[in-house]
């Protein structure tokens, strides 16, 4: 199984995770910050994976720690969960609707990590996430999981749908990238 436990200790987050690529949704995201949680296990979700987080961070500061180092943690678990790389995908780029809104995630598990997005909110928060903090999450998984990670909201007004469909098209990507599709590296340049 391709699976990865990280246990992530600093002065502001002790976070304990598990993953596992290979599951059957066994989901359960313990952040202290409902809304986020929300987003995780949609995520997860999508993904097919099995996903434990369990997150003490310094909320009375604000959520940005917590969220941040839960993007490391996800984006290393992940990385060592795919182990060798041979015979994944590596690429995906699925468009997600919620109502109104409409995003497309774009990934490349390439050991190049990147991100761009165009994500702009018309509120401070949803529920007590800050929602600038949404850019800091993706940020760290992206870096810490070595992959490039495109993120286009194509349309939407309601903040919440708007990430929802983010979060759910970032698992469904994730899922898709990381299947087995073949028997050697996806590059030309035979190694990832």
């Amino acid at each position: 199984m391709r699976q990865a436990k990280i246990t992530r200790q600093t002065l502001e987050t002790k976070i304990e995770l598990l993953l596992n690529i290979d599951g059957s949704k066994k989901i359960s995201i313990q952040s202290g910050i409902g809304f986020f949680d929300h987003m995780l296990r949609a995520m997860a979700f999508y993904a097919k994976f099995d996903l434990s987080v369990e997150c003490d961070g310094d909320l009375e500061v604000d959520t940005h720690h917590t969220v941040e180092d839960i993007g490391l943690s996800l984006g290393a678990a992940f990385k060592e969960a795919l182990g060798d790389k041979i015979g994944i995908a590596r690429f995906a780029s699925p468009i997600t609707p919620m109502d109104e809104s409409l995003a497309l995630v774009a990934i490349d598990i390439s050991n190049r990590p990147y991100l761009v997005d165009n994500l702009a909110f018309k509120s401070e928060k949803i529920g007590e996430m800050e929602n600038q903090c949404f850019k800091e999450f993706f940020y760290s998984f992206a870096m810490s999981a070595g992959l490039t990670l495109h993120i286009d909201v194509m349309r939407g007004e309601n903040d919440h749908h708007k990430i929802e469909a983010v979060f759910k098209g970032l698992g469904r990507a994730m899922r898709e990238a990381a299947c087995i599709v073949d028997d050697e590296i996806v590059s030309t340049k035979g190694v990832l």
